[in-house]
Order: structure tokens, then C-alpha cells, then sequence
């Protein structure tokens, strides 16, 4: 991996993600595309930014060849909560994007892709305890629908054109640097601003909804390692399984109250709640585990206790 585009770069993942590729590869050789969010001032003040849109293939095809990208960390998407009032512009930007960016990567015949996937490729049919690697793929949303069709397309190309499509199916993710940008399991962030800010947060979700989540240095770790491991080892491609601790609201409302006793809890469930019922409760990792070597570094207690105190620090600076 020589020169590296990140698509999405300004979202909740790929905005941390960039950063850790240019700690890693060089701030110069790791390119940040984004849409219609503007780049924060970490990311253009760390290395190139574009504007590209991925679902016009002329901008991305101009990209590669003025960067001589040959790894892409596809992260641009439409997430859950914003695909169901937006289900057209989710499949567009889900799956043509997708389409895009693997034609360009065989056609250019780019040395990696890295397009995660999610735990809404899940459905109510499927067991939601231990949830297998192989198991019933019937999501009841448009964005479960585009990630399981995602995978399709991406593990295709692997086999029909030797793509090397890489993808992990991420859980809830819970950052302390970007604010969450649409999804199911945005409480788990939201929360803690509330904590800091008012000591007091209504949840979107019942109190006892157990949901598979993990912390952000988790995923940018979990992430490069997929990509940098050996693809002989690999049996799987573009779906692996990837879980951090799981745990309901008022678990994390626990915690917090460990470091702000004065914390309190509502709850209001809102259509958001239909989607997590469809969901896991905890995840079988173990293909991950073996074939590359993930682990998690981050439980609830570490990283509430490491969520907080970033997120108070911004707070005493004003910052937050």
C-alpha cells in the first residue's frame, strides 16, 4: 500500500481512520475524500483533501489517477437510521458507490479494497446471541439490505475478477473525537455529551436493548489489521464477523454514574428501537480471531472511563 484514498473520509469512522493510515503511511501517501461535510482542521491540516462523490465515477476514476492511488478504504455510506428516511439515496450511495469503487479497482487493478460492512446484515431470523459468521443474512432495513448485498458484490469480485476486497461486518461504534452520523446505535455516543454537559440523557432505545458495540481505537486497529494481514490465511473476504463488548443503556448508564454520580436516565424508544430488536446482542468473532489475529483492547469500564475523560478535558477548553 503505497498510496491510499479513503472514501468518507469525513464521517464518524473514516475521519479517525484517515488520521491513523497517516500516522502510519505518511501523512502525504493517505488521501481524505469526502462530500458535502467539510474536512475537519486535523484532517487538511494533516495531508490532501478532496471533494469526490462516489457515486460519480469520473470523480473517483480522476482521483486514482492523480494521487496513483492502489488501496482504497471505502467508508463513504448511508447509515441505518438515515436509510429509512432516505432509502433511495442509501441504495444509491450504498451500493452504486460500492459498484464504483470495485470497477475502479479492477479496472486500475489496485492492489487492496477495504469496504466494511455491518451488523445490520442481520435480521430477526437470525440467532442474536453468539450470532455465527455463517448464518440467515434477512435484514428488515434498507441499509441491512445494501450491506448483505454489499458483501455479495465485494466477495464476487474476489472470486469472479481476484479483487482483493477485504470487509468486517463493524458492531455499534462509539468515538469520543466525531459526533455519530445517523445510525441505530448513536445513543452510546450521544450519551456521553449529555453526561458532561446536562447530567442527564434520554435514550432512544428501551432501557434493557443489548446491542454489540466497540470503541474506535478498536476499529482503526481492527481495521489496518485486516488489511495489512496475509491473504493466504484469509478464508473469508469482505464479511468477517468483528465484536467488542456488548452491553444495554442502562449498563453504560451504570458506568457513567461510577464517574458522574449525579448522571440520570430516561427513556423514550423511537422507531430506532424496531431496528435494534432486529439486531444482535453479542457476536462470534472467533473466524476474525483466527484467520488474522483480532482481539479488542477496549470493555465497558476502560472505555467509559477513557470516553470521559477525552470528552471532559474538551469540555473544560470549551471546546465541546
Amino acid at each position: 500500500m503505497n498510496k491510499i484514498l479513503v472514501t468518507g473520509a469525513v464521517g464518524q469512522i473514516g475521519s479517525e481512520l484517515t488520521l491513523a493510515l497517516r500516522e502510519r503511511y505518511g501523512r502525504e501517501n493517505v488521501i481524505a475524500a469526502g462530500h458535502r461535510t467539510p474536512p475537519s482542521d486535523a484532517l487538511l491540516q494533516s495531508g490532501p483533501c478532496i471533494t469526490l462523490d462516489v457515486t460519480q465515477r469520473a470523480q473517483l476514476d480522476a482521483a486514482i489517477v492523480k494521487y496513483g492511488v492502489d488501496t482504497i478504504y471505502h467508508m463513504a455510506a448511508v447509515l441505518s437510521a438515515v436509510g429509512e428516511q432516505k432509502p433511495h439515496v442509501c441504495w444509491d450511495v450504498n451500493i452504486n458507490g460500492l459498484y464504483n469503487v470495485l470497477e475502479a479497482a479492477r479496472e486500475f487493478k489496485l492492489a487492496r479494497v477495504i469496504c466494511p460492512s455491518s451488523i445490520a446484515v442481520f435480521g430477526p431470523e437470525t440467532p442474536r446471541v453468539n450470532t455465527p459468521q455463517e448464518t440467515v443474512l434477512r435484514p428488515t432495513t434498507m441499509y441491512g439490505v445494501t450491506k448483505v448485498t454489499g458483501e455479495l458484490l465485494c466477495n464476487y469480485y474476489v472470486w469472479r475478477f481476484g479483487v482483493d476486497v477485504r470487509g468486517l461486518r463493524y458492531p455499534g461504534v462509539i468515538s469520543s473525537e466525531t459526533l455519530p452520523g445517523g445510525g441505530t446505535t448513536d445513543y452510546a455516543v450521544e450519551i456521553f455529551y449529555e453526561a458532561i454537559r446536562h447530567k442527564k440523557y434520554t435514550c432512544f432505545l428501551r432501557e434493557d436493548t443489548v446491542l454489540p458495540m466497540i470503541y474506535m481505537p478498536d476499529v482503526t486497529r481492527g481495521t489496518i489489521g485486516l488489511a495489512e494481514a496475509d491473504a493466504s490465511r484469509l478464508r473469508h473476504h469482505a464479511d468477517f464477523n468483528m465484536a467488542g463488548f456488548s452491553f444495554a443503556p442502562r449498563d453504560l448508564a451504570a458506568e457513567i454514574r461510577k464517574h458522574i454520580p449525579e448522571f440520570t436516565i430516561s427513556y423514550a424508544p423511537d422507531f430506532r428501537q424496531a431496528i435494534a430488536d432486529s439486531w444482535p446482542m453479542s457476536i462470534d468473532d472467533s473466524a476474525a480471531r483466527e484467520e488474522w489475529g483480532w482481539y479488542p483492547e477496549y470493555d465497558l469500564a476502560t472505555m467509559t472511563a477513557d470516553m470521559l475523560a477525552k470528552l471532559q478535558r474538551r469540555y473544560e477548553e470549551g471546546k465541546l
